[in-house]
């Protein structure tokens, strides 16, 4: 063989290395991500939905934007501040995270926030939803810019809705309580004792009397001697939440064991998929705010979720969280494209300067299944744009397994109805 040819091979074969070789290089550019969630205790069957979203999302575009393959690291808050702040440390320090994105308590989003700022790395819709959230955020918006927009508003904005649906039944007449006494119950954590202020200030500036406000722990799922309470009092609203399935689905059961008659507020019964399976019929009446799969797009991902992993997801845990999770995506697209990089200084600056001032948005325009649009602005964060054509619940009443909106009444699909 000549030594022309040979030259041509070698310049052949050099080439060819060059472009896949460096192409091969480009592609094995890694973001790691941290998913932080409640993968494990009282509120795992909410993690198992995260993973569910975080899993098909992340499908959607292979794991990869631009020139990175996303790494994603799960991140197990176990419920417990604590153990979040632990587990959160070491997936920076251990696990090399640049980013992270979801949570679900209030109490973990508070501890995580200072691990957040203290590592800079900027998270992204975290559902820790209480006023204790938003108080330590705009206490020192620089440094905890790194906490990003919430993935669900403050109680005030969305819990008063069933006092006010409760209301508008008693003035139309479907509502007739014998006295306008109501109680208060709740997990003992931020988002419970937040949830349940926003009850008790809307109760008493509607004419409601507090018969009383106890709150217990997440882990409790005996409450027979507090419902018979409530029964014997002839309480006739009874409003609370809990994010712990096997809590908030107990002490529903129970009130129809021990025959209480008054109206329940259950607020995150519906937040696990198959909760219906859980309480049965004890469920009937029972008020829920939810949002719900409305669009042909967001029941088919319902359909996908069933199949893939063998569990009806919850518009709220589930949907919630994809549709969280492809915002961030959308974030971390913007990001590659306006630096042509992604590490946590060029994400932050993404979300601080496009998504805190509600340049970029994700909605229905972008596939979002559960709300109109999710925006965020100077004058609302860490919270969103709340409003019906924006983020909204509505208020629901469960009969045989099916919610139906009661509140607004331009969703209205039916009249609220008495026990």
């Amino acid at each position: 063989m000549g030594t022309k040819k040979i030259q041509l091979i070698a310049a052949f074969f050099a080439a060819f290395l060059f472009i896949f070789t460096g192409s091969g290089f480009a592609a094995s550019k890694t973001l790691k991500v941290g998913v932080l969630g409640p993968f494990t205790g009282p509120s795992a069957q909410t993690g198992k939905e995260f993973k569910a979203s975080v899993e098909m999302a992340m499908e959607t575009i292979d794991y990869t934007v631009g020139d990175y393959k996303v790494e994603v690291v799960w991140v197990d808050s176990q419920s417990d501040p604590a153990k979040a702040s632990g587990a959160y440390a070491e997936a920076v320090e251990g696990k090399g995270i640049q980013a992270g994105v979801l949570n679900w308590h209030s109490s973990v989003a508070i501890a995580v926030m200072d691990v957040a700022a203290q590592y800079k790395v900027p998270h992204m819709f975290g559902f820790g939803a209480s006023e204790v959230v938003n108080k330590k955020w705009q206490a020192d918006p620089e440094k905890y810019s790194y906490w990003g927009g919430k993935g669900w508003p403050v109680p005030a904005k969305l819990e008063k809705n069933y006092i006010v649906a409760l209301n508008k039944a008693v003035e139309a007449g479907t509502f007739k309580p014998k006295k306008k006494l109501a109680a208060i119950y709740g997990e003992d954590t931020d988002w419970g004792r937040s949830a349940g202020g926003a009850y008790k200030k809307a109760l008493e500036e509607s004419g409601w009397e507090i018969h009383s406000e106890e709150y217990f722990p997440a882990t409790q799922t005996d409450f027979y001697p507090l419902l018979s309470k409530y029964k014997k009092a002839g309480v006739a609203v009874v409003a609370g939440t809990s994010t712990s399935p096997a809590a908030i689905t107990a002490f529903v059961k129970q009130s129809v064991e021990v025959g209480l008659k008054s109206m329940i507020v259950a607020s995150g019964l519906g937040w696990i998929g198959d909760w219906y399976k859980m309480t049965g019929p004890a469920s009937n009446y029972v008020l829920d705010s939810i949002p719900q799969l409305t669009t042909a797009e967001a029941k088919q991902w319902a359909k996908d979720v069933k199949t893939k992993y063998g569990f009806n997801p919850s518009p709220s845990a589930g949907g919630l969280s994809y549709d969280g999770i492809r915002m961030f995506i959308k974030i971390l697209q913007r990001t590659n494209e306006l630096h042509g990089k992604l590490d946590k200084e060029t994400i932050h600056k993404t979300m601080v300067d496009e998504v805190n001032t509600g340049k970029l948005t994700y909605g229905k325009k972008d596939g979002a299944i559960i709300m109109n649009e999710y925006k965020y602005t100077a004058e609302t964060m860490p919270d969103m744009v709340v409003a019906p054509d924006a983020y909204f619940f509505p208020i629901l009443q469960y009969d045989k397994g099916k919610g139906y909106m009661i509140f607004p009444e331009v969703w209205k699909e039916r009249d609220f109805k008495q026990k």
